[in-house]
């Protein structure tokens, strides 16, 4: 069923009466013209008079979508006005459940024009990053389960092949879209099949990151059939404008050139008058001369375009939420038969058609639960009793470098994740945004420390993973004095397995001349900065989870600090490689078989303690001793064999998967003959071999089974207090 244009604008009247903000104009549909589309659109004014802001209390357009396959029967003008319901379903449903919002608000026209032309599953539509996902998951059969975006069993942030035929390809990083595509194209090709339309949507930021010029070198050499759509909304770093070495605009050239490129209002115009000219010229030897006009004339207006050096065929920029021009640009190159493949730049707006994340620093990227009539996003029900990990970090990284001019800071397009954008207010020209380029931001480290710097490459423990033979090959085998920074360590819930900081442990334990340490809590996170910028010896790696620190309280009451301690003015500089007893049982246990220890690497000395006190308040004959080991590299070997000669337990437990901390305390145990005596038992408590879908991070834990009852359990049962009972075979 259709809607005329006029049911549809007093629908959209309606729905405005219906949320009790008339007579104000704000939310009125209208005719608008753009030159060649009279599309229903939201008029100029429905953004300038302020909140509060409403959607349409009725979506009978949305409501008839099951699939893609129903928007065929749509017009332009029916399309606009899916895309405007689509963009508030998008809205009332992040407001509930926070998660990914601008990027999603920004791709909505896109979404639908990509939905109408091109025919999913049969064709592949994939998501660069997949953050701006949202829309596209609405439309592909996922409305009706929206409400548990990023929730224990509900459906994923991000694009993922099991959830969805539709998704064609899972993300969570960025930079991979091109790469997949080229793939599927070639796939398509060598197995014959009817179709080949690949496209890959990718935005300014993450184009940035070097594997898309990878892939774009290799599909202009294979000539491999593939569209390449680049979502251009000038927002490469989190938030950009953040203050650095390069000024407050997006981290990247690229970005510079391609604004080029969308204020060359020539360039369009010329090149239309030019393939319109190639279009009558006859003689194929004309049609190659007018070609090298075509491509003169380009270069003279633009400069020529770097895409096109690479073997594509550029179009644009056009207007992403222009729908009438989208729908007929898409068309036409679906229907084209050339193999050559092409870049569709299209400029967006990050967060369009909701003011408040448009007039945000951030365009509103990330937001937890808000208020959608005015963009305020609810505050917590507890006020946090400190600050963040990261706010921390970041400024007790300012101390530092208050102290030492040669403290520079390094982030891959993440300052305000990794807080830098708090260190770059303070310290502009000593911070250094370097896009999503994590590999070349940890060989610039090391081309830093060569040369005197003291540089802090800050780098979630997940993105690290793309530096990683540049951690081996140009820091570790050099000995360079690098001081890598690891927020996100461990699992960081709603965000999922693609943002889980769970191998960092492993994949850098193996290598030779790296320090590797964790802080348990907020006083020790500031004392390892100052011990890592003190340590000019060789690299060092530093790794704290998402989270907030404990408070005067806990650190006092559960972790057994001093007032002089949580009062201190300066960090202290920490033994290398040494860790501390920081719960010494008051019981004097004669039997060692009730003597037990936990051994704790990072901030899973909390639970440690808490397990403690409520073993020693289960059983009166156990004595618990809980220890920081601090480091994983160097191990403190004393320690570990003062702990292992004195009890008859020992339970390693820390925030990363299988082959870091406890093997290596495992491995220590075992060629020091700590345990062929059969006097000590040992378990390593890890996260098990597993991906960890959203949920928030306290639910992660239980079902990692590393929450504080889950130790208490392992240690209870090691001591023979309580017996597990063993799965009989019927």
């Amino acid at each position: 069923m259709k809607y005329s244009s006029a049911a549809l604008l007093s629908l959209a009247c309606f729905t405005q009466t219906a949320y009790g903000f008339a007579p104000s104009s704000r939310h009125h549909v209208t005719h608008k013209s753009n030159g060649n589309s009279n599309a229903l659109q939201e008029s100029p004014n429905d953004i300038d008079n302020g909140p509060p802001y409403s959607g349409p209390a009725y979506k009978p357009l949305l409501d008839s979508i099951s699939s893609p396959a129903d928007m065929k029967r749509l017009d332009v003008k029916q399309l606009n006005q899916l895309a405007h319901e689509l963009r508030w379903e998008v809205l009332e449903n992040v407001s509930k459940t926070g998660g990914h919002l601008s990027s999603s608000l920004g791709v909505v026209e896109m979404t639908v024009a990509l939905h109408y032309v091109f025919d999913m599953p049969e064709d592949d539509i994939v998501w660069d990053v997949s953050h701006q996902c949202y829309p596209h998951k609405i439309l592909t059969g996922r409305r009706d389960r929206f409400p548990t975006l990023r929730q224990a069993g509900g459906i994923s942030g991000f694009c993922k092949r099991k959830e969805s035929e539709y998704d064609s390809f899972g993300a969570g990083h960025s930079t991979t879209s091109i790469s997949a595509v080229q793939g599927m194209s070639i796939a398509k090709s060598m197995l014959n099949k009817r179709r080949n339309n690949c496209i890959a949507v990718i935005g300014d930021g993450a184009i940035t990151g070097g594997m898309a010029y990878e892939a774009m070198n290799s599909a202009g050499y294979l000539k491999n059939r593939m569209i390449v759509i680049l979502n251009d909304n000038g927002q490469v770093s989190l938030p950009t404008g953040t203050q650095s070495a390069g000024g407050t605009r997006p981290a990247s050239q690229l970005s510079t050139y391609t604004s080029k490129l969308l204020v060359s209002n020539e360039f369009q115009s010329v090149r239309d008058v030019l393939k319109n000219i190639n279009q009558l010229l006859p003689s194929e030897a004309l049609q190659d001369v007018n070609k090298r006009i075509d491509e003169y004339a380009r270069g003279i207006i633009s400069g020529g375009t770097l895409f096109e050096e690479l073997g594509f065929y550029y179009v644009g920029p056009v207007d992403g939420h222009d729908m009438e021009n989208m729908v007929g640009i898409l068309e036409t190159l679906r229907d084209s038969d050339s193999n050559k493949p092409v870049l569709l730049h299209v400029k967006t707006e990050k967060g369009h058609g909701y003011p408040p994340a448009m007039a945000a620093a951030d365009k509103m990227h990330g937001v937890g639960k808000f208020d959608i009539a005015t963009g305020v996003q609810y505050k917590p029900k507890t006020k946090p009793v400190a600050p963040s990990l990261t706010s921390i970090f970041a400024n007790a990284l300012i101390e530092e470098a208050k102290e030492d001019p040669t403290v520079v800071a390094i982030t891959a397009a993440m300052p305000g994740g990794t807080g830098l954008d708090i260190f770059g207010r303070r310290f502009p020209k000593r911070t250094f945004d370097v896009g999503i380029a994590e590999q070349h931001a940890v060989t610039m480290a090391a081309g830093m420390a060569c040369e005197g710097l003291k540089p802090f490459c800050c780098i979630y423990s997940t993105f690290l993973q793309r530096g990683y033979d540049s951690v081996v090959h140009d820091i570790a085998v050099q000995n360079l004095p690098v001081r890598i920074i690891m927020d996100r360590a461990g699992l960081v819930g709603n965000d999922g397995p693609t943002h889980h900081g769970c191998y960092d442990l492993a994949y850098l334990g193996c290598i030779p001349q790296l320090i590797i340490m964790a802080p348990s809590d907020e006083l020790e996170l500031k004392n390892m900065i100052r011990t890592v910028r003190n340590y000019d010896d060789g690299p060092t790696c530093l790794r704290y989870p998402r989270g907030s620190g404990y408070g005067v309280e806990k650190l006092k009451g559960l972790f057994g600090y001093s007032d002089e301690e949580i009062n201190a003015t300066e960090p202290t500089v920490l033994p290398m490689g040494k860790g501390r007893i920081v719960r010494k049982s008051a019981r004097d246990a004669k039997d060692r078989a009730n003597r037990v220890c936990i051994l704790s690497l990072g901030t899973r000395l909390h639970e440690s303690l808490v397990a403690a006190n409520d073993i020693e308040a289960t059983d009166s004959d156990v004595a618990v001793t809980v220890a920081d080991a601090r480091f994983m590299k160097p191990l403190d070997i004393d320690l570990i064999r003062e702990l292992a000669s004195e009890n008859s337990v020992m339970v390693t437990i820390e925030e990363g998967s299988i082959g870091g901390f406890g093997d290596h305390v495992l491995h220590f145990l075992t060629l020091d003959g700590l345990m062929d005596d059969g006097n000590l038992k040992f378990r390593p408590m890890v996260l098990p071999d597993q991906y960890f879908e959203a949920a928030t991070q306290f639910e992660q834990y239980d079902l990692a089974g590393l929450n504080a009852s889950h130790i208490k359990g392992t240690v209870l049962r090691l001591a023979q207090k309580i017996q597990v009972p063993v799965p009989q075979e019927s």
